[in-house]
């Protein structure tokens, strides 16, 4: 059995964290669910000593941008993880494992970087289909930011992104509305490994029936729409894969 990547250590403490449901099960079935979900994170809050930047919960998975304090990582993703878990199976009449055995992270270095992270994750339920706007998902942090935070901490990212000639919580909706092609850590939502470039490429010339990927553009809307939505919905190649690989503006893969 080949041993586990050592998990990578945050010099500054700030993790992007995803946790997601074993078998990709279905983590939040209503309202009570996130809810509690929500308690567990400000519980362990101070308990465990650290700070929340951003949050996001999803159907099957979860997505955190914190910093750790008194406790390590794994201490303080046992101690939500394990609470939520025995609550949901009590819930639920169920037994065993609710999550993937190992939660994914990735260290958060730089004020660039934070911001990336911090936009990402509340553009989450857009770039899933759930909703068109980011204030029309009620279970993120960007309601935090925009009204009063509770369990949040919102003044790092907004002393960041503020501007003298505008107001901060304005300058946040401007910033989480801009579109972003950096990568950053994510889930796949069918489990498979993502597709490189040469594989998408020779799908887009197969589904397409092109010589080249790029020929797209030559298509008129209606049927270059039509073969982007079979390329996303289909074939599951990512956005920016497909707007790399075609040359088509961003946003009209994103509303194809």
């Amino acid at each position: 059995m080949m041993a586990r990547t050592a998990r990578k250590k945050s010099n500054s403490g700030i993790y992007h964290i995803i946790i997601r449901g074993i078998n990709r099960q279905t983590i939040f079935e209503d309202q009570e669910d996130c809810t509690y979900f929500l308690q567990i994170l400000q519980r362990y809050k101070e308990i465990s000593g650290y700070g929340i930047y951003a949050y996001c919960l999803m159907g099957n998975h979860v997505h955190l941008l914190i910093k750790i304090g008194i406790e390590p990582l794994e201490q303080v993703m046992r101690r939500l993880c394990g609470s939520y878990v025995y609550w949901y199976n009590l819930k639920y009449q169920r037994v065993g494992n609710l999550f993937q055995d190992r939660f994914k992270s990735e260290p958060v270095e730089t004020d660039e970087y934070f911001q990336t992270v911090l936009r990402y994750i509340h553009q989450n339920p857009i770039k899933a289909g759930l909703v068109k706007r980011v204030e029309d998902y009620p279970w993120s942090s960007f309601h935090e930011y925009v009204t009063q935070a509770a369990l949040v901490t919102t003044h790092l990212l907004l002393d960041m992104i503020s501007d003298d000639n505008q107001p901060k919580r304005e300058r946040f909706i401007e910033y989480i509305r801009e579109n972003s092609d950096q990568e950053c850590l994510d889930i796949d939502p069918e489990g498979k490994q993502r597709l490189t470039d040469e594989q998408a490429r020779e799908i887009i010339k197969q589904a397409c029936h092109l010589k080249n990927a790029i020929d797209l553009q030559q298509f008129d809307p209606h049927t270059r729409n039509t073969y982007i939505k079979i390329l996303k919905e289909r074939h599951h190649l990512s956005i920016r894969q497909i707007e790399r690989l075609t040359g088509i503006n961003r946003g009209i893969v994103l509303k194809a």
